[in-house]
């Protein structure tokens, strides 16, 4: 449980708030929300920020955190040896792998202070109580797709429809209804997993022209590109937050924003399977798209990491453009915190130190020789291209302290390294 009350004394704090207010202040945090910013007296507990930035808890909008248990299983692969090797493998994983790797990878982003992701997989009731076990934030679709293609038991729809009426009470579950992608969703499977995330009041999620490949694939079944398609049965909606979105035309951003759809940006992950080149990530910001910051799998990008994540993104899209001036800090910084909150629909709660919000924090240690020097003048820019995990000290979600002096307080993360390197031999040899 959190404290009833809990101060943040003394710290750089890094609002996020509309004005990107940098304020030496105090942060007071009352039954799980930022009560106050300012300058505050007593509470049940401090946390002593002295010499450290406060910044809002960073948000992964797309990944599949169970795949821990395959980091490095198939790498340097072009894309069709990569799927064959992990749909193989993933065919060999239990219930317990899926909770094991769930632990792992919740240890791995509260450590860089990563304290809300976006999931996709199926099994979500094992991430879940992962979630609930290490105290992270976790928005979890249940994936679907046509039931001829599925290896799940039962239809892969009414499974995500009970998921979610199983676990939307839970704190710090956010259940919703995920789909694979175009390539093995029907249009009728499209739309009913459209129906149930209205009739259900939840997020909804894709992977959409990550690879030139599905694009072409998918205009040579259907005539179409698949978000001029989706536009086109009506599946587009500002409850969608798509993936990847790597192989876009302008045409394809200008019906996505029309709609109101959000995007979960993968450099990394893009760039190491050369699966997409630079996502026209600047064009989907000046259509006023939200766009978040992702991570993707292990499988895939190895890491858990939105530190790296942001650096990446920013030179990627520099060097793309050959402008330097390109995709700044703050934008980055922006699209690991306020604006993952807008891309998940949930900018009243999270992604800002504001009052009223909930109270996901991180707090960085300044004088971790990667953040010397520092200055209120160019915290961003050191946050985005010199931060990395070992510089988080301390997180806290919805006011708990979750991790302290670089201890996590809610799981033994020795016990579950070594419990997942023994499961996942088999996975390996």
């Amino acid at each position: 449980m959190s404290s009833e009350s809990l101060a943040v004394k003394g710290g750089w704090v890094v609002t996020q708030n509309p004005k990107r207010e940098i304020l030496k202040t105090d942060i007071l945090i009352e039954n799980g929300r930022i009560s106050q910013v300012g300058k505050v007296g007593k509470a049940d507990e401090i946390v002593d920020a002295k010499g450290c930035a406060v910044i809002p808890g960073l948000i992964n909008a797309h990944t599949h955190i169970a795949m821990t248990l395959m980091r490095g299983i198939a790498d340097d692969m072009n894309l069709g040896g990569f799927l064959e090797k992990t749909f193989r493998v993933d065919a060999l994983r239990t219930p317990d792998d899926i909770l094991l790797g769930a632990r792992l990878g919740a240890i791995e982003m509260l450590r860089s202070g990563c304290t809300s992701f976006v999931d996709m997989y199926y099994g979500q009731d094992m991430v879940a109580k992962a979630v609930q076990e290490s105290g992270i934030r976790g928005f979890l679709g249940w994936v679907v797709l046509d039931d001829k293609f599925t290896t799940q038991k039962g239809s892969p729809l009414a499974n995500c429809g009970n998921f979610i009426d199983g676990h939307r009470d839970i704190p710090n579950v956010h259940p919703f209804a995920a789909l694979q992608g175009v390539y093995v969703c029907s249009e009728e499977t499209l739309l009913k997993a459209k129906d149930l995330a209205y009739r259900k009041d939840t997020l909804l999620h894709i992977h959409l022209s990550e690879t030139r490949k599905e694009v072409y694939d998918h205009q040579a079944s259907t005539g179409k590109r698949p978000a001029d398609w989706l536009y086109d049965i009506g599946f587009l909606s500002d409850k969608l937050l798509a993936a990847h979105c790597a192989w876009l035309t302008m045409n394809e951003i200008r019906r996505m924003a029309e709609r109101g759809v959000s995007v979960a940006h993968c450099p990394v992950s893009n760039m190491k399977l050369a699966s997409g080149q630079e996502a026209p990530v600047p064009e989907m910001q000046a259509a006023g798209m939200p766009v978040g910051l992702g991570t993707d799998g292990c499988s895939s990008q190895n890491r858990l990491d939105m530190w790296g994540e942001m650096k990446t993104c920013a030179l990627l899209h520099k060097a793309q453009r050959l402008d330097a001036s390109m995709m700044p800090a703050q934008r980055v910084f922006d699209m690991a915190t306020a604006e993952g909150a807008r891309a998940l629909k949930m900018e009243k709660d999270l992604g800002s130190i504001e009052p009223g919000k909930i109270a996901d924090l991180a707090v960085i240690d300044l004088g971790n020789p990667a953040m010397v020097p520092t200055f209120r003048e160019n915290l961003i820019s050191n946050l985005v291209y010199s931060c990395q995990s070992d510089c988080v000290r301390d997180t806290v979600v919805a006011g708990r302290i979750v991790m302290k002096d670089r201890k996590l307080l809610t799981v033994d993360q020795s016990e579950i390294a070594e419990q997942a390197q023994k499961s996942s031999e088999k996975f390996f040899h």
